[in-house]
């Protein structure tokens, strides 16, 4: 890992992965940027994406040069790869809160500060839930992804034992203390089960997790990256996560 940076004026960061966003990605970097009551800075991370992602993201990068990052990276490596290389970036860079967050405007961007002020008020991890308490948040899905997702969430929360209600959620907050004890070479998968992952390593740390309540919308444009594959890898590496020496980690 380089040597760190000098401390930013933020202290934090919301990191973006893009595939292929050029229709979403234009939109919601100026939200953050400008709409929001706290100071938020941008990492994207894309995977060489054949539209004009990356294109569009160097251009916003003129009007907002110290708030706005982009990596990119030569191939399509996955959600958690994506993310790790993210993690690593903004520890670099000694950001002390560190959000993950799809690109799509599904994940609310307003709710970055209710996340944000979770971890401040004493949370390690903060989840943006769909599903806190059992109560279904999201508008638009196909009845058939709601309940996949759903009964996914109450799958990996009955096998692995941890009362977290949204386990594959995907907008969450870390505080960098978390994130620095987190073995990243040991984190194993990189589609969605990446999410249950590492919700579950921390809660096996002992860190503290507290789930906040959003309100999900699915994406009006571009395309979704869900995969019957990607289900496929969260619903058996559960197995793996229940197996694992913690002891050693």
């Amino acid at each position: 890992m380089e040597n760190k940076t000098n401390t930013p004026a933020c202290d934090s960061l919301v990191i973006i992965p893009t595939y292929k966003e050029e229709e979403n990605i234009g939109k919601i970097i100026p939200y953050i940027l400008t709409q929001l009551d706290k100071d938020f800075h941008i990492l994207i991370i894309d995977d060489n994406s054949p539209d004009d992602t990356a294109k569009i993201v160097k251009s916003l990068m003129k009007e907002y040069p110290e708030q706005l990052f982009l990596e990119e990276r030569k191939g399509k490596l996955g959600l958690g790869t994506a993310y790790i290389h993210g993690f690593k970036w903004a520890l670099q860079h000694d950001y002390e809160f560190i959000f993950e967050m799809d690109a799509d405007f599904s994940h609310p961007p307003k709710s970055l500060v209710d996340l944000y002020k979770a971890c401040k008020q004493g949370a390690d991890l903060s989840i943006g839930s769909r599903y806190l308490d059992g109560k279904i948040s999201v508008v638009n899905w196909p009845m058939g992804r709601l309940l996949m997702s759903y009964c996914a969430s109450i799958y990996v929360r009955k096998m692995l034992g941890f009362k977290v209600y949204d386990t594959t959620a995907g907008f969450v907050c870390y505080k960098r203390e978390l994130l620095e004890q987190i073995k990243f070479d040991k984190i194993k998968f990189v589609g969605y089960a990446f999410q249950i992952e590492m919700k579950y390593t921390a809660w096996k740390l002992g860190f503290k997790i507290k789930e906040v309540p959003i309100i999900f919308t699915d994406r009006v444009l571009g395309e979704s990256k869900m995969s019957m594959k990607i289900f496929k890898e969260a619903f058996f590496g559960i197995f793996s996560l229940r197996l694992r020496n913690w002891k050693k980690y």
